[in-house]
């Protein structure tokens, strides 16, 4: 089950449209969904989260707690919207497609990928393209 939650103005337009696409990802990778819980928020809310569970004093993106266990994909991913705003204007894309882009960045840590080396960073970004283009929405 994939769940959406907000601690900030933003909605998510067509919520089932992205929980299928996510686990489309998932199923992608030889993988089963367990519980994903998507929580949108701003900068202080993930800056107190990475201050007080990771002891980082920084603004990210996105930070994933991971409760996978086996091939059963789970976890809390935490997003805050104003730096996939701040991003996506850094690197010159729509809103949307950053978002897609952290969206699935956190699942695919789940399925076991990283992105602390070069070549890491490098396989994760390529990942996050093909996954990208598995999202289809019917109008």
């Amino acid at each position: 089950m994939i769940s959406f939650n907000y601690e900030s103005d933003f909605i998510l337009d067509q919520e089932e449209h992205f929980a299928s696409w996510i686990e489309t990802i998932i199923l992608s990778e030889n993988k089963t969904l367990g519980e994903i819980s998507y929580i949108f928020c701003n900068d202080e809310y993930l800056h107190n989260i990475n201050m007080q569970y990771l002891n980082h004093d920084t603004l990210t993106d996105i930070i994933s707690f991971d409760y996978t266990e086996g091939d059963v994909i789970s976890g809390d991913i935490f997003v805050s919207i104003e730096r996939v705003k701040d991003n996506a204007i850094d690197f010159k894309v729509t809103f949307e497609e950053e978002l897609k882009r952290v969206l699935a960045h956190g699942v695919l840590h789940y399925c076991g990928y990283k992105d602390k080396t070069d070549a890491d960073a490098t396989l994760m970004r390529t990942k996050e393209n093909e996954k990208i283009k598995l999202f289809h929405v019917e109008l």
